[in-house]
């Protein structure tokens, strides 16, 4: 989800929540302690120089019992961080400590926003001599070479 889809959503919401990849909530009485622009400059295991930015969202679970964000408070906090920081239209990672740091995807199913579990990649496959495709193979041509192969009843088998 792009920062602009966010925004948006939170226009139409009463309540900001967050379910986690498990079913599991945040806790509703969580802080957005952190809006940051991440930048990652880094080489591919195939030597090609990538940089990728997303806008990321800290959430905290502050045993805060009284405090509840509201769906505008969020998008003033949004907007603050677009004027101050300079943030443009990224993709929203999101970072929340469950047992460890977990870094999250996110979407919105209609009602929640949903913290999506990232997936690792290779993004030089090509590089690597990772097939993109298994290679595709007709049962009639594995017995093309019949001097390789035993014919039924031969006894060779």
């Amino acid at each position: 989800m792009k920062l602009s889809e966010i925004k948006e959503v939170l226009k139409t919401v009463e309540a900001v929540n967050f379910e986690l990849p498990n079913g599991n909530f945040v806790p509703e009485y969580f802080h957005v302690t952190e809006v940051g622009l991440i930048t990652k400059n880094f080489i591919d295991c195939g030597g090609i120089v990538r940089k990728e930015t997303v806008v990321n969202f800290q959430l905290w679970n502050a045993n805060d019992y009284e405090h509840r964000l509201k769906p505008q408070k969020l998008i003033h906090i949004i907007e603050l961080s677009e004027k101050v920081l300079g943030i443009e239209d990224y993709e929203i990672e999101v970072e929340y400590q469950d047992t460890t740091i977990g870094k999250y995807d996110l979407g919105f199913n209609g009602k929640n926003f949903i913290l999506l579990n990232k997936q690792t990649a290779c993004l030089a496959q090509e590089q690597c001599g990772i097939p993109t495709d298994k290679p595709k193979i007709k049962l009639s041509q594995l017995n093309a070479d019949s001097s390789n192969s035993c014919a039924p009843g031969s006894g060779c088998c």
